[in-house]
C-alpha cells in the first residue's frame, strides 16, 4: 500500500500563511483526525485543528479536500492552511507524524507521484523544476509554458502522426495483396508523413537551449594583459568582481559573474591576458583556461587587436578610451571609468542574446530533450532514406521509442532521482 506524505508546500516560515499538503490513500483519515471533518470536495472551511493524541488545539485553520484521482498528484488530496508560524507549522506537522501510515515526504516526492500516476510528463516536470528556479521574466515564461504542456501536446501530436504512419507501413507490408486494401500511392504517402514529421523535428531541435536560459547566455572578456578586461566587467556587472590592477596578468584564472541586463540573464567571465608566451606556469595555465572559455562562449568581447580576433563573431571593443584617444582603433569605442559607449555594447548584447534565448511565447529544451529529439529525428531520417519497407517499419517503431523518452514513459530510475531530488520537499 503507498505511503500517505505529508509536507509543508508554501515558502518558509514564518510567514501570514502556511499550506500543509497531504497525499495518498490516508488523507481523508488524516483530515478527520485533525479537523473532525470532510469538507466538501473543493471548498474550502474554517475548522479548528486538534491533536489526535490529547485533543489539544493546534490552530484555527482553513481545511480543503480533493478526492483523486482528479487532483494535482492523482491521488486523494488535502491541504491545512495554517497561520504561518514556525511553533503552528511544527505542532500541526508533529500531529500528523503520529497517525498511522503517514510519513513526511521526500524532495520532490509529490511532483513524483503526479507524474507516476499520469498527471504530468517528463517534459511538464522540467518546466515546473525550471519554473521553481526562475530568477527572469524570459525564464519564468519558458518554463510555464513547457510546464503547461505546450511542449507535450506537440510531442502527443508526433506520437500519434507516427502510429498512423506505423499502420499505414504495416497495412502495405502485410496486406498489399489483399482486395480491401489500397495501396496505389500508399508507399508515397508514408514517406511524406516521413518528411513532413522529420522537418517538424528538426525544427524543435533548433529551439534554445534551457541550460543558456537557466544559466545565462556566456560572454566572454578576453584579450592581452592591461587591455582593460576586468574594469569592463566590473562595469558590466555593477560591482567590484574582479581585481583591478596596471600590473600585467593580475588575472590568473577565469573569473564567472552572472548577472541580469534589462531581465536578461548573462554569465560574464573574466580572462586571463593572452600574449604569445609566458616564463610563468601559473599564468600558462590561466590562458589555457581563457583559451576554454573563448570556445565555449556565447559571444565574446575581444579587448585586443583587430587582427587578433579569435572567432569571427568576436564583438571588437576599443576599450580605455578615455585613456587612448586615437581615432582609428577598429570596434566599440567604449571606457568602462567614464560610461562612454557602455548603453551600446549593452544594446548590442541584448540583441545578440535575443537571438539565442526563447522569444515570447516560446519554450527551451533541456539536454534530455535535445537528446531524445535527435534520436527521433535519425529514425525518422533512416526511414525516410530506406526503400525497404520493413526498415521503415522497424525505424518507425525506433522512433516511437524515441517519443517515450520525450515523454518520460520510458527512462532509467537513477536518472528520475536525479531530477526529483533537485525539488524542495514540498513539491
Amino acid at each position: 500500500m503507498t505511503d500517505t506524505i505529508f509536507a509543508l508546500s508554501s515558502g518558509a516560515p514564518p510567514a501570514g500563511i502556511a499550506v500543509i499538503r497531504i497525499s495518498g490513500p490516508a488523507a481523508g483519515r488524516a483530515l478527520l483526525a485533525l479537523a473532525g471533518q470532510l469538507p466538501p470536495p473543493r471548498r474550502a472551511r474554517l475548522a479548528s485543528l486538534h491533536d489526535p493524541r490529547d485533543g489539544a488545539l493546534l490552530d484555527r485553520a482553513l481545511i480543503l479536500w480533493f478526492p483523486g484521482p482528479d487532483t494535482a498528484t492523482g491521488e486523494d488530496l488535502a491541504e491545512l492552511h495554517c497561520h504561518g508560524g514556525r511553533a503552528v507549522i511544527a505542532a500541526v506537522e508533529q500531529a500528523l507524524g503520529t497517525l498511522e501510515g503517514l510519513r513526511r515526504a521526500e524532495a520532490g516526492e509529490f511532483t513524483r507521484r503526479a507524474f507516476a500516476n499520469g498527471r504530468m510528463d517528463l517534459n511538464a516536470v522540467e518546466g515546473l523544476s525550471d519554473l521553481l528556479a526562475a530568477e527572469t521574466q524570459q525564464q519564468r515564461r519558458a518554463a510555464l509554458l513547457m510546464a503547461e504542456g505546450h511542449f507535450s501536446r506537440r510531442v502527443e501530436g508526433w506520437r500519434r502522426t507516427l502510429l498512423d504512419l506505423s499502420a499505414m507501413t504495416e497495412a502495405a507490408l502485410d496486406f498489399s495483396d489483399e482486395d480491401d486494401v489500397p495501396d496505389q500511392g500508399m508507399e508515397a504517402r508514408i514517406d511524406q508523413g516521413v518528411h513532413g514529421l522529420a522537418g517538424e523535428v528538426e525544427a524543435m531541435l533548433a529551439a534554445p537551449s534551457a541550460e543558456r536560459l537557466r544559466d545565462g547566455v556566456r560572454v566572454v572578456l578576453a584579450g592581452p594583459p592591461n587591455a582593460g578586461k576586468s574594469t569592463l566587467l566590473n562595469r558590466l556587472v555593477g560591482r567590484e568582481a574582479a581585481i583591478v590592477s596596471d600590473i600585467a596578468g593580475t588575472t590568473r584564472d577565469r573569473i564567472e559573474v552572472p548577472a541580469a541586463l534589462h531581465g536578461t540573464a548573462f554569465l560574464f567571465t573574466d580572462t586571463a591576458g593572452l600574449r604569445a608566451e609566458t616564463d610563468d606556469a601559473i599564468e600558462a595555465i590561466g590562458m589555457d583556461r581563457a583559451r576554454g572559455a573563448l570556445d565555449a562562449a556565447d559571444i565574446i568581447l575581444w579587448l585586443g587587436p583587430a587582427e587578433e580576433v579569435p572567432r569571427a563573431d568576436a564583438l571588437l571593443v576599443a576599450a580605455q578610451c578615455d585613456r587612448n584617444m586615437a581615432t582609428d582603433r577598429p570596434g566599440i569605442r567604449l571606457s568602462a571609468v567614464t560610461g562612454e559607449g557602455m548603453d551600446r555594447l549593452t544594446s548590442i548584447l541584448l540583441e545578440r542574446a535575443a537571438a539565442l534565448l526563447p522569444g515570447e511565447g516560446d519554450y527551451a529544451l533541456h539536454r534530455r530533450q535535445r537528446e531524445a529529439g535527435a534520436q527521433l529525428h535519425g529514425h525518422l531520417s533512416a526511414a525516410q532514406a530506406s526503400d525497404d519497407l520493413l526498415i521503415v517499419a522497424e525505424e518507425l517503431r525506433q522512433a516511437r521509442q524515441a517519443i517515450d523518452l520525450l515523454t518520460g514513459r520510458a527512462g532509467t530510475e537513477d536518472m528520475l532521482d536525479r531530477l526529483f531530488a533537485g525539488f524542495c520537499i514540498g513539491k
